[in-house]
């Protein structure tokens, strides 16, 4: 009896899974045969163990959103290969995911390390902020292929399509926050919640401004989520994410403007970004990463893990800023 979940080591994931306990003590055939018996036995034993912690993956995947500041989990419960139970942790204040699976049977042999690369990404948010303190923070926006954000006042200020923006919207089901800078609020009057989905969480909604000067009938302050709107006034950005995280929020959405975006990427306060191309040319001054800039090439922040995706004629660009290590 065996129960798979989507929890890891966060420091270090370590895979024990080994081959099954009835081949130990055994004696080995000679030669290639053994070899080949065995390997064929632990690939058999690995494509196992994968089947079922993809079903932990699944179940865990019902959480997104939900469980903050705890991470998304996961589990089966398996009997002579099959698959007898199942659970996920639905909330902070709820039972662990295992419980549901062990409750009715008592405790079984865990096994860790499988898949935990995908378990890992699953939580990445929660996994950063349980070991430095930090959000995790997404930097999110759709531009033109110059690397605008927005077309002139006069016009609708939408440079991608419905559905790319839809696709954009999802995000801010799977964050605790999303944090805009107060030229976005004037200009746009944004309402930063989650619409359209049935059983999507509320985020809370973050402004920087420098001056106070914000319009008091904008939606951030006079909607029913007023009160899970927060300003902070002149604060560097590093400061408000510490303090976001001393909040318990452990995934922040920066969605603009422009300037905001320029801060985060000169802090090297990235972890990943979200980014939506639309087919146009609009130059102009409003720049989707202005900052500082990092003056030569060889400062650039280098980009692992990318990945594109097509919606209609827009692209999806996925992408987590490699690690800088002092040398």
């Amino acid at each position: 009896m065996l129960i798979w979940r989507t929890v890891f080591r966060i420091l270090a994931p370590k895979c024990v899974t080994g081959l099954p306990s009835q081949w130990a003590g055994r004696k080995a055939l000679p030669g290639l045969r053994t070899a080949t018996i065995h390997f064929g036995v632990a690939m058999a034993a690995q494509r196992r163990d994968e089947r079922f912690m993809r079903a932990a993956l699944k179940e865990a995947q019902k959480g997104i959103g939900q469980t903050s500041p705890n991470p998304a989990v996961g589990a089966v419960l398996v009997v002579a290969d099959r698959i007898v139970a199942k659970g996920h942790h639905r909330g902070a204040g709820h039972e662990h995911a295992e419980v549901e699976c062990l409750s009715a049977f008592g405790a079984v042999h865990v096994r860790d390390g499988i898949l935990a690369e995908e378990c890992t990404h699953l939580n990445e948010g929660f996994n950063k902020w349980i070991i430095t303190g930090r959000p995790f923070v997404i930097a999110k926006c759709g531009m033109s292929l110059d690397g605008r954000l927005t077309r002139p006042p006069s016009e609708p200020r939408w440079i991608t399509s419905s559905t790319a923006r839809r696709h954009a919207h999802e995000l801010r089901t799977r964050v605790d926050a999303v944090l805009i800078g107060a030229e976005t609020l004037r200009v746009d009057n944004p309402r930063l919640t989650v619409r359209g989905m049935r059983h999507g969480r509320q985020p809370w909604r973050v402004v920087l401004t420098r001056s106070g000067n914000l319009p008091p009938r904008a939606y951030l302050f006079s909607d029913r989520q007023a009160a899970r709107t927060l300003v902070y006034k002149r604060k560097r950005l590093a400061a408000v994410l510490e303090d976001l995280g001393k909040k318990n929020l452990t995934s922040v959405l920066i969605e603009g403007g422009g300037e905001v975006l320029g801060q985060a990427l000169d802090g090297r306060l990235i972890d990943k970004i979200q980014l939506y191309l639309g087919p146009m040319l609009t130059g102009g001054p409003v720049i989707a990463f202005a900052g500082r800039g990092t003056g030569i090439t060889a400062n650039a922040i280098r980009l692992d893990r990318v990945s594109y995706r097509r919606i209609g004629q827009n692209i999806c660009i996925t992408a987590y800023p490699c690690p800088v290590f002092a040398e």
